[in-house]
């Protein structure tokens, strides 16, 4: 597995890490044991990176994680705040973080969080200095190491990126969501900010295991979230519309070289982006977990294969999203 150095953070994570919200909630049920298979096999492959939120499973996610972190010890957790109360500024205030990161230090089991991000929060939050000295009194305090951002749009992620310890931001980067790599990315190697790529497979389209009959559970937010009813639509099936987004599957599945699959080749396309630290799709079972981390082992795409994504991007996805985020 190849780590990549976060500068601002100050130490190396693997650059196939493991998104934990499938753990909690929102993606179907998912067995305990499953779930602690999931995060073994991870580790066991090389991963050192693993990203939950408080509000996945309302702490499910990271009470599961925390049992996780007790038996291996040797990983580095990435912890979100932020989502469990009204989306307006006036929540994101010094007494509730401190409330939410007691939540979180309970539910996994440490003194000290390696890394607390902003989840998504209203957009005036980013450009609050109160927010960041509330932040930084959170790491002289010892209840964090240190703190990043999770955002929609790549306006908010440059404002964050503009405050000297913010250590990370967490954008939407895969086939169908390009356009961080126009500013965003450069932004952040730049500042010596990680970026950690989230929603890598467009919540599954880039699997290729969907068709236009696939159904999805009722708790599933590919189901209940399609036209953004409960949070960003951004955020399920990267704002695409489903019908389009199988569309540009099927152009780019003829990329894929033998013996690989689109999700490793959607995966090694993110890693092969200057600027990305790490990569975290999520996985229900043990087997899609390994799979995962196979495509850090993967060669770098060809450079026609990189010019196709590109195309297909160009022709059917910009249109949809590119001015939206």
């Amino acid at each position: 597995m190849e780590n990549r150095k976060i500068a601002r953070l100050g130490r190396e994570v693997s650059v196939v890490g493991l998104g934990c919200w499938q753990l909690g909630a929102d993606w179907g049920e998912v067995d305990e044991n499953d779930a602690l298979g999931v995060l073994h096999a991870a580790a066991d492959n090389g991963v050192t990176f693993f990203d939950t939120a408080d509000v996945y499973g309302d702490g499910r996610s990271e009470r599961l994680v925390g049992r996780f972190l007790a038996e291996r010890g040797d990983v580095f957790v990435a912890t979100k705040m932020g989502r469990r109360v009204e989306q307006v500024p006036e929540n994101y205030v010094a007494a509730n973080f401190r409330e939410w990161n007691d939540r979180s230090r309970r539910n996994l089991g440490v003194d000290t969080l390696d890394l607390v991000q902003l989840h998504c929060p209203p957009t005036p939050v980013y450009s609050s200095d109160a927010v960041y000295d509330a932040l930084d009194a959170m790491v002289d305090e010892g209840r964090i190491k240190a703190y990043g951002v999770s955002v929609e749009t790549c306006e908010e992620a440059l404002t964050a990126l503009a405050r000297p310890n913010v250590a990370s931001v967490q954008i939407i980067l895969n086939c169908l969501r390009l356009k961080p790599l126009e500013r965003v990315l450069p932004a952040a190697a730049e500042a010596g900010a990680g970026i950690i790529a989230r929603v890598p497979l467009a919540s599954g389209l880039l699997s290729g295991r969907y068709t236009a009959s696939t159904t999805f559970a009722e708790n599933d937010h590919r189901n209940y979230n399609r036209h953004g009813d409960a949070f960003d639509v951004g955020e399920t099936f990267s704002g695409v519309p489903y019908e389009v987004g199988l569309e540009a599957v099927e152009r780019l599945r003829g990329l894929v070289p033998s013996g690989r699959t689109l999700a490793q080749f959607a995966l090694r396309w993110i890693i092969d982006q200057p600027g990305v630290s790490t990569v975290i799709p999520g996985a229900r079972n043990a087997g899609q977990a390994e799979a995962n981390t196979a495509a850090a082992a993967l060669p770098p795409l060809s450079a026609e294969a990189t010019a196709a994504v590109r195309e297909t991007y160009d022709e059917l996805i910009r249109p949809l999203v590119h001015d939206r985020w």
